[in-house]
């Protein structure tokens, strides 16, 4: 059983829940609490010491996990007033992932302390979609003239327009996720979701205090699925932890019924005294707080729900009502939490249940994929127009491999032969099949360049798909051997003698994985094994990615 945890918004309504149940049913050395705000951390791991006393080590940790760890303990008005951090935070956003990795708070929590279970309770969806993309849209869109100009002064709100996009800060959120938890060992990952409407449709009656139906809460939906969608396929990747989702589709609550100083939507806090103006002229939706008379401040009785915020009777007994959001209680949702954990099915976990859900591979294609195949090649046969690669489906190195290996089936017709060969031979074979299998004229047409066995000419078309270039910039210089290689790996056709001696250990391997097939059956049956009957391209492309690119399905 698991040992180290850490619970990603562990001071919060659930996660303090979620920690409970953790000491009471897991036996834990180390429970990570870890929550936005130091005190927040703090003043939890002090709360659940003093429950538990000493049998567990309670660690607070604290900042946001979404930005880089100079940032972590700013609020985002302060990053975003700031054009230096604003540049950084776009550069973490939108630039080279691996300068973003390594900063990323989260990446640098998870590389410290190094956990078996990751709990993850903070409310992703809220917090991206909160970030208001439509009035980034409407403010953008004001600095644009009519005439399709844009004002400099517009800049600011530009660049926070582009921080306010959901989409690229969950992916990239989530690949920095899959990477830090396969790097450090983590073995359980889950997360504690949402459906942003508290399980209702379309209808929903409620919303963060704008008009309903509100597009920011819709939003909220949008990134709860789509965070939800690429957990899915986290689940589905090759050593990546176990992951789980426990996603409520009610209201969460409560915590506690006090009286306190509350907040409107303004952030407000202050009584004021009415005045009485004529309905004529114009109306000033904000006026200079100075001009009214305070009389007093906004105390009244609440309930604590926790990341909703606090509710009045009158709207905790509404939003909660039959029919409404209804209502579930953080402790169950912390018990279902640490069974599934402990690898009970109780039929709560999202991710299980598309698994389920979703068609997976069939029988009767596999058969129909035959025919296909063996039409295709009949019709190469009959048009004498080779069919290789398109460059519209990737990655670049897809359209690469596939004419190196049409090359060398068009210049030697067997694994076996080209395995028995010399790597200059294979280099010089295939150059001379270039004209003959028609990839002279097709591949530099469609972007995909042909690198000649000495390495120092290059066959190309009036499009080169690698490197793949953003933004303006139209060319690259070719003095850097070492960024030639890379494109040349990447994306170039490579009659070089070293990747032809790849070519030929590969053969090598899978006709080792053919032979051990017949030998041993079913048991042998793997991504390792070549399964083609002859030099079909296609299967020795999708050997490699199963073998050398780690890009294979595991369900």
């Amino acid at each position: 059983m698991y040992h180290d945890f850490l619970i990603l918004g562990g001071a919060g309504l659930v996660g303090l829940q979620v920690c409970r149940q953790i000491v009471a049913n897991l036996s834990p050395r180390r429970i990570v609490v870890a929550s936005l705000v130091e005190a927040e951390s703090v003043a939890a791991c002090k709360r659940l010491e003093r429950e538990f006393g000493d049998s567990v080590a309670f660690v607070p940790a604290w900042g946001n996990l979404f930005v880089p760890g100079e940032m972590a303990n700013l609020t985002r008005g302060a990053i975003l007033n700031d054009l230096k951090l604003r540049r950084n935070l776009l550069n973490a956003v939108y630039d080279d992932y691996d300068t973003a990795y390594a900063n990323n708070h989260m990446v640098a929590l998870i590389r410290r302390h190094r956990p078996e279970v990751i709990v993850d309770c903070v409310n992703t969806a809220t917090g991206f979609s909160y970030q208001d993309v439509f009035d980034g849209a409407a403010k953008v869109r004001s600095w644009i003239g009519k005439e399709g100009g844009f004002d400099a002064k517009g800049v600011d709100d530009l660049e926070t327009f582009l921080l306010s996009q959901s989409v690229p800060q969950l992916i990239r959120h989530v690949r920095f996720l899959h990477q830090a938890t396969t790097e450090y060992a983590t073995r359980v990952y889950l997360k504690v979701g949402t459906t942003g409407t508290g399980g209702m449709g379309l209808n929903i009656p409620y919303t963060h205090s704008e008009d309903k139906p509100s597009k920011k809460l819709l939003a909220k939906n949008e990134a709860a699925f789509g965070h939800t969608g690429l957990l899915f396929l986290l689940a589905r990747t090759p050593n990546a932890p176990i992951v789980k989702e426990v996603k409520p589709a009610a209201m969460i609550g409560y915590r506690a019924v006090q009286v306190m100083e509350a907040r409107d939507k303004h952030d407000n806090s202050d009584l004021y005294e009415a005045r009485e103006v004529e309905c004529t002229g114009e109306l000033s939706l904000r006026e200079d707080v100075k001009g009214y008379a305070r009389s007093g401040r906004l105390r009244v009785p609440v309930v604590d729900t926790g990341e909703n915020g606090v509710f009045t009777r009158g709207e905790f007994a509404a939003i909660t009502a039959l029919g409404q959001m209804e209502y579930i209680t953080p402790e169950e949702i912390a018990v279902t939490v640490v069974l599934e954990i402990r690898g009970a099915n109780t039929g709560n976990d999202a991710i299980s249940a598309m698994d389920g859900a979703v068609m997976t591979p069939s029988y009767k294609a596999g058969l129909v994929r035959s025919v296909a195949i063996r039409d295709l090649a009949v019709a190469e046969h009959e048009a004498g127009i080779p069919s290789v690669a398109l460059g519209r489906l990737g990655p670049p190195e897809l359209s690469k491999l596939l004419f190196e290996a049409e090359l060398l089936r068009s210049a030697f017709g067997s694994l076996e032969a080209v395995a028995a060969s010399a790597p200059a031979e294979l280099s010089a074979r295939c150059e001379a099949a270039i004209e003959p299998s028609g990839t002279r004229r097709t591949a530099p047409s469609i972007g995909i360049p042909i690198l000649l066995p000495d390495g120092k000419r290059l066959l190309r078309g009036p499009r080169i798909n690698v490197p793949e270039l953003e933004g303006h910039k139209q060319s690259v210089t070719l003095g850097d051997p070492v960024k030639v290689n890379a494109w040349a790996d990447k994306g170039w056709i490579d009659l070089r003698p070293t990747n032809m001696e790849r070519w030929r250990k590969r053969c090598e391997k899978m006709l080792a994985g053919r032979a051990t097939l017949r030998d041993e059956g079913s048991a042998a049956a793997s991504i390792k094994s070549f399964m083609a009957t002859d030099f079909e391209i296609g299967e020795l492309v999708a050997w490699i990615f199963n073998n050398e690119m780690g890009g294979y399905r595991v369900k």
